[in-house]
């Protein structure tokens, strides 16, 4: 199974794929919902948390479904399963399966307990993707609202994965509303690296480059 893993170099516009063939994800800022405005393939199936259709509809896709945690789609030959997620914004993360092999997505959620579920449903996952910079609200006395590197580390304890990629490391808001409204630790993939060594020693750890595939 190729799958097309991205370390996510993010920036206020991502831009739209090509090749994209199904979204499981959380549009939930104006530049995504941008960028999925301008993908040329309406036709691009998506999974979706609960209330969110309205605003992907809205962008000229047709195929869009909601889920709650623990409903399930499929997306062409994948099953899609949502899982609990905390987020600044309703969201949900979500399980891929195909062809026997299972991925955990973590979007960019707070480490919450509800996640132990993903373990104890799908006992087996090969590839765990896990959000770590940790990013917090300044304007809301610090509040934070994705989970840090240990506590992605930690997380990968429980889900056991064969293997973990580190996401949202590089994300960048601009310099204004970085030095105003958000906080977060940056380009530092090696904090999970070396957490999940210490508390995860069975996953290996991939810190991939921008588009770089990963075989699983």
């Amino acid at each position: 199974m190729r799958l097309p893993v991205r370390a996510v170099r993010q920036a206020q516009r991502p831009q739209p794929s090509p090749t994209v063939r199904a979204v499981p994800g959380v549009p939930n800022v104006p530049g995504d919902l941008d960028a999925l405005a301008a993908h040329p393939d309406k036709d691009v199936p998506f999974a979706v948390v609960r209330g969110l259709a309205a605003r992907v509809r809205a962008a000229g896709f047709r195929r869009v479904t909601e889920l709650d945690p623990w409903q399930s789609t499929r997306l062409g030959p994948v099953e899609v399963t949502a899982a609990p997620a905390l987020h600044g914004v309703p969201e949900v993360t979500f399980v891929l399966r195909h062809e026997g092999r299972t991925v955990f997505f973590g979007a960019d959620t707070l480490r919450v307990p509800a996640l132990d579920e993903v373990a104890r449903r799908f006992p087996e996952i090969d590839l765990a993707l896990l959000p770590i910079n940790g990013l917090r609200i300044r304007p809301a006395l610090n509040r934070q609202v994705v989970m840090d590197a240990r506590q992605a580390a930690e997380l990968t304890a429980v889900l056991r994965p064969r293997l973990a990629v580190p996401i949202h490391y590089a994300f960048t808001a601009g310099r204004l509303r970085e030095a105003t409204v958000l906080k977060l630790v940056r380009d530092r993939p090696d904090l999970y690296r070396d957490a999940a060594a210490d508390l995860a020693p069975d996953t290996a750890v991939h810190v991939l480059a921008p588009g770089q595939p990963l075989l699983l």
